[in-house]
Formats: C-alpha cells, sequence, structure tokens
C-alpha cells in the first residue's frame, strides 16, 4: 500500500512539463542571451520528436483509415472534417480582422518600412500547391519529412487497403505494429520532454525578450489575445460545446498537456503525438478517429494561422496608411482558408502563407519584414489554436459517430489500454457486420 501511495504522489510527465515550461520563462528572464548556450537540449528534443513524426502520421493515418473498415463510414469522418475546418478556419480568421480594426495596433507604431528586396520570400501560386499536395515519390517525401505528402499517401493506402480487403490484412497487421512501435518510442520520448521544453522556452525568452517585443507589444498582444479568443469560443465554446454537446472546460483541462507543449515547440507537428495520447487516454476519443482527424488536421486545420494572417494584414497595412475595403477583408478570409490546406508543404510556412494574402490584396510583400523579427514568438501562439482545434474536431466528431468513451471524458475512469484495444476491435466488428447487411 505504501508503494501504491508513493506512486500516486510521484508527479506526472505532465506535470513536469509545466514546471519546465514555467523554470524556462524564468530562467530566460533572469540569465539573458547566455542561456542560448542549452540550445542544444531543444534541438536534441525537436530532433526526436521529428523522428517519429513521419512514420508515426504515416502509420496511424494509414491504419486508421483501414480500420474504419466502411467506405461510406470514412467518406462522412472526411466530410465532417472537412465541413468543420471551413467553418471554424474562416471564424478564426474573422475575429483576427475584427480585433485588429478594433484595437488597431499598427496605429502609432513607428517603425522604418523595408526596402524593396530586404526579404524575398517567394509565394507559391494556388495551383502549385494544390498539385505538391500529391507526392510524385511517397518514399522521398518521407525522406524531405513532406508532411502534408506523405498524409495523402496514407489516405491513399487506407482506402486501397479496405477495398482489396483480406489480403491487405498482413500489411495493415505490419503498420499497426509500426504505429504502436511509435506510440512506445513517443513515451520514451516523452520522459527527456520537461528538460526540452525548459530549454526551448528558456533560449527564447532569453534571445528576443522585453526589447524585442516592446515596439510590437500591441501586436503580440492582439495576436495572443486573438489565439485565446479562438480556443475558448471557437475550438471549446463552438465546436465542443455547441456542435458536440460536451463540457468545454472538461475538453480544455484534458487537452492542456498538448496545448502547452504546441506553444513550447510552436510546431503543430511535433505535437501530435502528445495530441493523439490526450484525445485517446484522457478525453476517451477512438484510436481510429483520433488518428485519422488529428495527423490530417495538423497540416491543413491552420485555426490559429488563418488568425494570424488577419491581424498581421491589418498591422501592415496600418503602418503604411492605408484602410482596407470590406472586399480587400473579404479576400484575406478566402485566401487565408484555401493557403492553410499548403502550409505545412511549403519552407518557412507561416511567413510564406503570409506573403501570399498580402499580395493577393496588393500589399507589397517586402513589407513582411517588420514582423520578422516577432515571428517566432507569434509562431508560438498561432500554433496552440491550430492543435485545439484538430483535437476539438476529433472529439465533436468521435460523440456524433458513437467512438467516445464517456466515462474517460468525464473523469469517471482511467484510460486502460487493453480494454481500449478490446472497444476499438468490437467496434470494428460492429461496423463490418454493418456494412455487410447494407450489401
Amino acid at each position: 500500500m505504501e508503494d501504491e501511495t508513493k506512486k500516486k504522489k510521484k508527479p506526472s510527465i505532465m506535470s513536469k512539463i509545466l514546471i519546465g515550461f514555467a523554470l524556462g520563462i524564468v530562467a530566460g528572464l533572469i540569465v539573458g542571451p547566455k542561456i542560448t548556450v542549452i540550445q542544444p537540449l531543444g534541438d536534441l528534443f525537436i530532433r526526436l520528436l521529428r523522428m517519429v513524426v513521419i512514420p508515426l502520421v504515416f502509420s496511424s493515418l494509414a491504419v486508421g483509415m483501414s480500420s474504419i473498415g466502411d467506405i461510406k463510414k470514412m467518406g462522412r469522418i472526411g466530410g465532417m472534417f472537412l465541413i468543420l475546418l471551413l467553418v471554424t478556419t474562416c471564424m478564426s480568421t474573422a475575429i483576427g480582422l475584427v480585433l485588429a480594426l478594433t484595437i488597431q495596433p499598427g496605429s502609432g507604431v513607428l517603425l522604418a518600412m523595408p526596402e524593396a528586396g530586404e526579404v524575398v520570400v517567394e509565394a507559391p501560386s494556388l495551383l502549385k500547391t494544390l498539385l505538391n499536395i500529391i507526392p510524385i515519390n511517397p518514399i522521398e517525401a518521407m525522406a524531405n519529412g513532406t508532411v502534408l505528402q506523405v498524409i495523402a499517401f496514407a489516405i491513399f493506402l487506407g482506402i486501397a487497403m479496405v477495398m482489396v480487403g483480406k489480403k491487405a490484412e498482413p500489411l495493415i497487421n505490419i503498420l499497426d505494429a509500426l504505429a504502436e512501435s511509435m506510440y512506445k518510442i513517443t513515451e520514451i520520448v516523452l520522459h527527456y520532454a520537461p528538460i526540452g521544453v525548459f530549454a526551448l522556452i528558456s533560449c527564447v525568452v532569453g534571445a528576443q525578450g522585453a526589447q524585442v517585443l516592446l515596439p510590437m507589444l500591441k501586436l503580440v498582444i492582439t495576436v495572443y489575445l486573438g489565439c485565446i479568443i479562438t480556443i475558448v469560443f471557437v475550438n471549446a465554446g463552438f465546436t465542443v460545446g455547441l456542435l458536440g454537446k460536451l463540457n468545454p472546460i472538461k475538453f480544455l483541462k484534458a487537452y492542456s498537456p498538448a496545448m502547452l507543449f504546441s506553444f513550447a515547440t510552436a510546431s503543430s507537428a511535433a505535437t501530435i503525438p502528445l495530441s493523439l495520447k490526450c484525445a485517446q487516454e484522457r478525453m476517451g476519443v477512438s484510436k481510429r478517429v483520433s488518428s485519422f482527424v488529428q495527423p490530417l488536421g495538423a497540416t491543413v486545420n491552420m485555426n490559429g494561422t488563418s488568425l494570424y494572417q488577419g491581424i498581421c494584414v491589418v498591422f501592415i497595412a496600418q503602418l503604411m496608411g492605408l484602410h482596407l475595403s470590406m472586399g480587400q477583408l473579404l479576400t484575406v478570409v478566402l485566401t487565408a482558408l484555401l493557403a492553410a490546406v499548403g502550409t505545412a508543404g511549403v519552407p518557412g510556412a507561416g511567413l510564406v502563407m503570409l506573403t501570399m494574402v498580402m499580395v493577393s490584396i496588393g500589399l507589397p510583400p517586402e513589407s513582411i519584414a517588420i514582423i520578422a523579427g516577432v515571428d517566432r514568438l507569434l509562431d508560438s501562439a498561432r500554433g496552440v489554436p491550430n492543435v485545439t482545434g484538430d483535437a476539438a474536431i476529433a472529439l465533436t466528431i468521435a460523440k456524433w459517430e458513437g467512438e467516445l468513451d464517456r466515462d474517460i471524458f468525464e473523469g469517471k475512469k482511467v484510460y486502460n489500454a487493453e480494454e481500449a484495444e478490446d472497444l476499438e476491435a468490437s467496434r470494428l466488428i460492429h461496423f463490418e457486420k454493418r456494412y455487410k447487411n447494407e450489401n
């Protein structure tokens, strides 16, 4: 009994990450720029995560697609995801525009405008961005870490395995074993997370500090405020509360470790392993739904990024003394929505995406240099609504599809891996029987 009590008293990995996050901020403020000597510790953590991301995304998504077992169900989940993606992204962009027009972060800020050619960012055409989603060589896409192309191939493979049927079972088993192995590696890496998060946050705070934030304080406050509003009202309130009929506070509490992790790493892709863990083990979302929705959402569902586009475009326009028309504001919403689909497939995603939006309404793309200095801090903030939106959509779809363990979500029981596997198996049998009856 004493041993069990001691085990219960040990802080969880999530608690350690929170402690590392808080200590990192304090260390960065106290030590200052010299704290960057520990940057390699943070770089190691990111490399470990990136090592896992591609095989994890590929295997979990392919297995998730194939385990649905019903093409109609697969299409239904994909359709619901797409609709929720479009609605929430438009809402987020609109929130960004309203905040920027209300707070006016660019008014009264005296900054030298960049000269043409100071920053060279080539924005790809929309057609090219869409074509780049399909990989010419899937193996090359995996080697290059092109997540969107890997996801596209995994979706096609998952659909094909469903259509092939029993002959594809050996491949499904191999991919399932790979996914489970990646989950285990992720679990090992997470034990190093507190150190990695400490190093990353302390270096950002120490290197950039108040002197960088001061001239851009209103912009930073506007973006952070917009992200908080998006998380609370769009992700939790609208998606989970209104559409999913679930308690949004419990959702935020259950998903908070992944939100904190996303802020520290400034990477939606790096957060995928922890995001899946939170959805399945803390919210009760089935592996089938979370493995399909969340990896896909990590590259195409960009609530925070689209909000960031709206705020930054208005900010730059205000610095230049320009007033954007209603037509231009609508163009910002539509362009941000379309550009979000190709974000992860473009180097320097956030800035390139912003350039695409700026060009669409006639703003000089070289003026992007104005915000380039604090983009890393803004990147940390905008990533949180991105991953939170993915989790909210996964939770809501799981509720609609009967793929949610309400007892885990309500905190009435603790996640049990063996029990979860048995439940997944029984669900698969149920859907296979229903599919045969319908056909």
